[in-house]
């Protein structure tokens, strides 16, 4: 990179960094550091939760695997990870349902009344690992358009990125998070057409929009493991989960399906940058994105960097705010049985500093980005059950965990290539992990029914509280 193409791209991170910290909104009470509400209370915007919502999602990574599958499967690739935002409207509605027919303010709440508090401090102990992940998960995503791993360049920028993200997060909490992924989703679509404008009329519309296999070792597997992990997935990430408990049920599940079908069409648009990598012979390197701005000049490299910025910001402040409400306001209720009070706003900055160090850590070991998602999203496949099939019970603990410890075990085995090849689905690369969670969600749906089942031939009537 010369000096100055070098001075572009540092002299963007640092003029973003600035303004999104001059224009984000200082929280002055808990309420809304927590929370999201105004200064007097009042909860955020149906358009504004949209479009916190519809960003928040677009995670760095996740723009980038989509253009990775991309440039390996074309638009089958682009369609298996476009498939998981429409988690997004799953979420809204089961969400929905649980406000209305259960009164939870939260889903730690929900949990604790139908299953127990053990079952909510492990839900939250699985979330924590989320959260952790989506730090360095993002923030190497940004380092990459500055310097390859290893490089000072790729390190210093991912952690300046990190340090100007933590500085309006603390500012604000949850309100200026939102606020500035309302002004981080109009970059996110402005630049995402501006690359598109570049790449697409180098393309033949029809081979662009055809290329890739419907097969099982093409692609298909992951579209089929993305399509059993949307009734999974979501819960277990509070960065969209929070969003469902700061305003009105309607108003929530308006916002949710937009931004669910907008982030949709988003993400499968932007993996064209991938199947345009493969038609002209680029290659991806990991990073289709920004092998496709190399090879396409500087102004495609750079709107690539402002896409990545972008996206990466606004999962990044968001993943701060839900770890500060985790584990300043939701565990200390768990733990303690605590009032409904909100902590001093203090603790959950100390949360946020913590975190955007050990955050980063694995980056500086290395580590697959795709990872991140794939394998948390198997691990927690026994959430489907608990949340699409929780009318079935008013008490039932053990419900909970023979179906949530379960997919655990399997995400691990899977992970630590414990799980036999004849529990596999196709000869794809992603034939062990549509194999696990085909059968793994069949075993953990019979493990939450067992013990309802075991109630009903013994003639008990679930009782609809009891203890942890």
């Amino acid at each position: 990179m010369s000096f100055a193409e070098a001075g572009l791209f540092w002299g963007f991170l640092l003029v973003y960094g600035i303004i999104m910290y001059a224009l984000s909104p200082r929280s002055r009470n808990a309420a809304s550091f927590y929370k999201g509400a105004d200064d007097r209370g009042n909860p955020v915007s149906q358009w504004s939760l949209t479009a916190s919502i519809f960003i928040s999602w677009i995670f760095a990574k996740s723009v980038t695997n989509a253009a990775n599958l991309g440039a390996a499967y074309g638009v089958v690739g682009g369609l298996a990870y476009a498939t998981y935002w429409l988690s997004i409207p799953v979420a809204g509605y089961i969400i929905y349902l649980i406000r209305t027919q259960t009164g939870a303010r939260s889903l730690q709440e929900f949990l604790t009344s139908r299953f127990g508090r053990l079952a909510a401090v492990s839900f939250a102990a699985a979330i924590l690992i989320r959260l952790y992940n989506e730090v360095w998960s993002n923030t190497a995503v940004v380092g990459g358009y500055f310097g390859l791993p290893g490089d000072t360049a790729y390190y210093a920028a991912a952690m300046l990125f990190t340090a100007f993200t933590l500085a309006y997060s603390l500012k604000g909490g949850l309100r200026s998070s939102i606020f500035t992924d309302v002004i981080q989703a109009i970059l996110f679509v402005f630049f995402v057409a501006a690359v598109l404008f570049l790449i697409v009329p180098a393309n033949d519309t029809g081979t662009l929009l055809t290329t890739g296999e419907f097969k099982l070792d093409a692609g298909a597997d992951l579209l089929l493991v993305a399509g059993l992990q949307i009734f999974s997935y979501p819960f277990h990430d509070p960065v969209l989960t929070d969003r469902g408990f700061v305003n009105k049920e309607k108003t929530m599940l308006k916002s949710f399906v937009v931004a669910g079908l907008l982030g949709f069409v988003a993400v499968f648009v932007f993996s064209l940058v991938g199947v345009h990598a493969q038609l002209h012979g680029i290659a991806a390197n990991g990073n289709a994105p920004a092998a496709v701005g190399a090879a396409a000049g500087l102004t495609a490299l750079f709107f690539m960097s402002v896409v990545m910025m972008t996206s990466a910001g606004s999962t990044l402040d968001s993943t701060f705010t839900s770890l500060s409400k985790s584990i300043a306001v939701d565990l200390p209720q768990l733990v303690k049985r605590s009032a409904d009070r909100l902590p001093n706003m203090r603790v959950g900055a100390v949360v946020m500093v913590a975190f955007a160090i050990l955050g980063n850590l694995p980056m500086f070991a290395g580590t697959d980005i795709l990872k991140a998602t794939t394998i948390s999203g198997t691990m927690v496949m026994g959430l489907a059950p608990v949340f699409l099939f929780y009318g079935f019970t008013r008490w039932s603990p053990w419900s909970f965990h023979l179906s949530f410890w379960t997919g655990i075990a399997l995400g691990l085995g899977l992970a630590l290539g414990l799980i036999p090849e004849s529990w596999s689905i196709g000869n794809g690369q992603y034939a062990a992990l549509l194999g696990v969670n085909a059968w793994g969600i069949l075993i953990c749906t019979a493990g939450f029914f067992l013990p309802i089942l075991v109630q009903r031939l013994l003639g008990r009537t679930p009782v609809s509280s009891g203890v942890s």
